[in-house]
């Protein structure tokens, strides 16, 4: 599984919220530079943390070097959209008469979806951009993308642009970068989850959602995050959960039996969850994240994740 994940050029981090979107797509990117690959994580406008867990300085608006192979860039649509443009005309002077012209500024504000495009275009032109010696720049762009609906809305971006822009640089970059993105070779979304029902469920519904045909993105992966290690085997899991009930009041036992209690309900939880998603997603490639017991969640912990990529 892993040696197909990171051998595509670019994969999109997704998930119901909450799920640890960005600690996966940090693992993903350590694991990739370690085989040697030149990775960027791209986050979306995001609230930024993926400098406290790689223990680097703020990661800001332009793309900037957070560990040997690897780069990273919080996204803002003007920001992007300004570099976007640079990179695609290369020369400022075009830039300013194209994306400074208030016709084309009133077409673009009026282009659906062109604050998403400006990003996901920014993060697709990475993918093509070429360093002086003619090589690629990056090996693997990583989306660290939004939750499940907004990064649905945001795939369906270079559709809409084809669908409506009139022929002309904005419809033919979101037409490569369409083909990109539908192309399972290349490109693929990276599916989030915890074993937790809902959470469970949104990833069915995503991995529906993406096959449609105004998205069409493959589906790389499916992670499983923040897995308890068992302790109980299944037949013991009843009793230990009516155990509280079973002692008397005032029981110096009673805090340990609920926290058992509590454990075999969440044991149980996983179980089923994860037959959920074998039963609906059998054709996915899965990895298992480990719930990690730590006081604080920073680089060691995702070097630890890193791992579970890499075995």
């Amino acid at each position: 599984m892993t040696t197909e994940l990171f051998d595509r050029e670019f994969l999109f981090v997704t998930g119901k919220g909450g799920v640890g979107k960005t600690t996966v797509s940090a693992a993903i990117a350590l694991a990739a530079a370690k085989r040697g690959k030149r990775v960027l994580v791209a986050m979306c406008n995001a609230k930024e943390r993926l400098s406290h867990l790689l223990e680097v300085d703020a990661i800001g608006t332009r793309n900037q070097r957070v560990a040997p192979n690897l780069e990273a860039v919080n996204m803002t649509p003007q920001v992007a959209l300004e570099e976007y443009g640079m990179m695609v005309l290369k020369v400022r002077s075009v830039y300013k008469a194209v994306f400074e012209n208030r016709f084309v500024a009133a077409v673009l504000r009026g282009t659906p979806g062109i604050e998403a495009w400006s990003m996901l275009g920014k993060a697709y032109f990475h993918t093509e951009e070429k360093d002086e010696a003619g090589r690629p720049r990056y090996d693997l762009v990583i989306v660290d993308g939004p939750a499940t609906g907004h990064a649905l809305d945001m795939l369906r971006v270079p559709q809409v642009i084809c669908d409506v822009a009139p022929p002309g640089l904005l419809r033919n970059e979101a037409e490569k970068a369409r083909a990109l993105f539908r192309d399972a070779r290349r490109s693929a979304a990276v599916l989030v989850t915890l074993p937790e029902d809902m959470p469970a469920n949104e990833t069915i519904e995503l991995r529906a959602a993406l096959a449609r045909d105004d998205v069409a993105m493959p589906v790389g992966a499916l992670v499983v995050n923040s897995m308890l290690s068992k302790l109980f085997k299944p037949a013991e899991r009843e009793p230990i959960a009516a155990l509280p009930g079973a002692l008397a009041d005032g029981s110096p036992a009673f805090a340990l039996a609920m926290a058992g209690r509590q454990r075999a309900l969440r044991e149980a939880t996983q179980r089923d969850a994860m037959a959920k998603l074998k039963e609906e997603l059998p054709e996915l490639p899965r990895t298992v994240l480990p719930m990690l017991h730590v006081p604080e969640f920073r680089r060691s912990a995702i070097e630890s994740l890193a791992a579970c990529f890499e075995a």
